[in-house]
């Protein structure tokens, strides 16, 4: 564990200076079509410094709104916290925020870029359809992401690697739910907002930004954390069995985005269990391994 820690703490460092490089060499090209290239580039380091600090604190913030997460308390779903609270005993964590999407489609996500700055947010769905030791299972998982930093990586991932894809995300939702799975309904009919067709010109980028999202996010994270989990609870049938009911759902989780898809335990877009019209788009940025080979996997512990 304690290498995994120190790799996505490595990983998170690469991923923060390679951005910031990538901004400066923006600034160097466009210095020297105008005729000052270190000004300019210097500009260029600062913004980018700038950004990375100001996403960094609020990335949270930015992932529960595009994810429509509102926070829940105890006498909403006493049950929920009870398990929090027993398993961060456990794990020896500080307990995370805890919010609930209002969404059918069974899935979660955890974002943080440390463990006291950590939240966990659970669909509707997820919390109706799973037993209480299948959502054991699943809590256990999404804090084994954050006691190993991988949410350190996925987060800063969300605003550092994928930007275009989450403006393209926010913008195409004005016409369409879930980025082309469910067209809107509303004044102006199946257009839409016109702001949305300025979401699909951001599309053209999405090779790019799916390509930098699958060699910044390994897919070995969810395959670990299932381990972990697992030898949190002891009880690995509790897991198996919350990712069989995931896998036999292929409800598409409304909240997700592509820049934000990998926070999720399950793949939540379309394109996957069924044929959303924007569904090669988004299999662009599938960091996850399949659930058949997540569950195949815990069967052998």
């Amino acid at each position: 564990m304690s290498d995994i820690v120190r790799s996505n703490k490595r990983r998170s460092l690469a991923l923060v200076i390679g951005f910031v490089v990538a901004v400066a060499a923006a600034g160097a090209v466009i210095g020297l079509l105008v005729g000052a290239v270190v000004p300019v580039t210097v500009v260029a380091v600062g913004v980018g410094a700038l950004y990375v600090a100001i996403s960094f604190r609020l990335v949270e913030t930015i992932a529960l709104r595009v994810g429509r997460a509102r926070p829940v308390d105890s006498s909403e779903h006493p049950r929920l916290h009870n398990i929090v609270d027993g398993l961060c005993v456990t794990s020896g964590l500080p307990k995370p925020g805890l919010y609930v999407v209002d969404d059918a489609a069974p899935n979660a996500f955890v974002v943080g870029r440390s463990p006291s700055h950590a939240v966990i947010a659970m669909t509707t769905g997820l919390l109706d359809s799973l037993e209480r030791v299948e959502l054991e299972g699943v809590v256990a998982q999404q804090l084994s992401q954050v006691k190993n930093y991988n949410t350190l990586v996925s987060s800063l991932a969300v605003t550092l690697v994928a930007p275009v894809a989450l403006v393209a995300d926010v913008l195409i939702r004005l016409k369409w739910w879930n980025g082309g799975r469910v067209p809107r309904s509303g004044d102006q009919g199946e257009r839409g907002n016109p702001l949305a067709y300025v979401g699909f010109g951001l599309l053209a980028v999405s090779p790019l930004a799916g390509w930098l999202m699958r060699i910044t996010i390994p897919q070995t994270r969810e395959t670990v954390a299932d381990v972990s989990g697992c030898q949190v609870t002891r009880y690995p049938p509790g897991l198996i069995e919350a990712l069989e009911k995931l896998d036999k759902d292929v409800t598409v989780t409304h909240s997700a985005t592509t820049a934000t898809a990998h926070l999720w335990i399950g793949q939540p877009l379309s394109g996957v269990g069924d044929a959303g019209e924007l569904g090669s788009v988004h299999k662009l940025f599938d960091t996850h391994p399949p659930l058949e080979e997540r569950i195949a996997l815990l069967r052998e512990l």
